[in-house]
């Protein structure tokens, strides 16, 4: 089941994130590595910042989540992270279709370039990559990233009219 997820759920949001992540450990550059991938500071950051994080319960445990975040005119999908003994059971894909559906207008995501099978998730949803120059406008635009991330990502495009 898809739900919204609350304050209450911070804890396991930050569990989720950290543990998915080690999927990126020696595959982004070490300099751009943190240990832990999302500090709590970090994700109370994102949170002010209106990241509205949506997440697959099973049982009563959340298992994946994923962000949405209005940012001037377009839509981001941010943190998306599935517990590594729950990839690959269409967790991932149930919730970036639920999060389709619930935008309208210019949709982006942002990830590591070196994260293929990330890229190949948004892609398989209608995504597309956007070229090196578009994507180094659209990160300054929309992301607070540092330029070292800016370097090492990837930005792909999706416009929707669902609504």
């Amino acid at each position: 089941m898809i739900r919204r997820c609350t304050n209450i759920d911070f804890a396991i949001i930050h569990e989720i994130i950290n543990e998915a992540a080690e999927a990126y450990r020696g595959v982004i550059p070490d300099d751009c590595w943190h240990e832990p991938y999302m500090s709590h500071a970090a994700l109370k950051t994102e949170i002010a910042a209106a990241v509205n994080f949506w997440g697959w319960e099973e049982s009563g445990v959340l298992t994946g989540i994923m962000g949405l975040q209005k940012v001037q005119d377009v839509m981001l999908i941010r943190h998306a992270y599935v517990r590594s003994t729950q990839q690959g059971k269409g967790i991932g894909s149930t919730l970036l279709n639920n999060l389709i559906s619930k935008t309208e207008g210019t949709l982006l995501v942002g990830t590591w370039a070196a994260a293929s099978w990330a890229i190949r998730l948004y892609e398989r949803h209608g995504f597309r990559l956007v070229s090196a120059e578009e994507k180094d406008r659209l990160l300054s635009t929309y992301w607070n990233i540092n330029e070292r991330q800016k370097e090492t990502s990837v930005v792909l495009f999706m416009s929707v009219n669902t609504l």
